[in-house]
């Protein structure tokens, strides 16, 4: 399923807007990617998908405050393709997954969050990482150290979850990249507010010192 999305606000009735996130899903194949977003859209777990790259689109109250996600879930071939600018520019926020049965799909991670933070500054897009399959633990060879580490030299976001289990770690994904998101905008607000203060003492002293 691929649905089209467009802008970074939906307008609403009564001009009131609806704020959009679009969310980047990231990983190796085999990972849950999918399985973790149809569980945060639908609650429900489905184990098996098609290689099929989509955009999916669902509204949630987080705060009292309506948020429209859209969340392109990419699919991976057999070796990771670099990072499109496409893909990095259309992304508010981007989830890294990976399976903690699955070494190979935990360096997949750390290939593409560096990528993303040579293209983009980190304060820019916020990034949560999520070991999941939690379930399979006894089969585990990324511990969960090793995850919370990689998240913190980065300043990323971590989780550990089971998409096959429950939805409240899925939900717990998503909803805490929007805060980060949240907090990404608020914060380049803030600072473009203060460059414009600055500009027009600028202009104002240096019109003064031409007198």
């Amino acid at each position: 399923m691929v649905v089209q999305v467009s802008g970074s606000v939906e307008v609403m009735e009564g001009n009131q807007q609806r704020p959009e996130v679009n969310i980047l899903l990231l990983g190796a194949r085999s990972v849950g990617k999918t399985a973790l977003t149809v569980r945060f859209l639908t609650r429900r777990f489905i184990g098996e998908y098609g290689d099929i790259e989509s955009v999916y689109s669902r509204v949630d109250r987080i705060d009292g405050q309506e948020i429209c996600f859209n969340i392109w879930d990419t699919q991976d071939g057999e070796k990771t393709p670099p990072l499109s600018d496409k893909q990095l520019q259309w992304a508010d926020g981007v989830v890294l997954v990976y399976s903690i049965c699955d070494r190979r799909s935990f360096d997949v991670v750390r290939q593409q969050l560096q990528q993303i933070r040579r293209s983009r500054k980190p304060s820019s897009v916020p990034v949560v990482i999520v070991g999941n399959k939690r379930d399979l633990r006894r089969h585990r060879t990324v511990s969960g150290e090793e995850g919370r580490l990689l998240a913190l030299s980065h300043c990323c976001g971590f989780f550990e979850v089971s998409a096959a289990e429950t939805y409240h770690g899925a939900m717990l994904v998503f909803h805490r990249l929007v805060d980060l998101v949240r907090e990404s905008r608020a914060l380049r607000k803030s600072s473009a507010g203060v460059r414009s203060i600055v500009r027009s003492m600028s202009a104002v002293f240096g019109k003064k010192r031409a007198e």
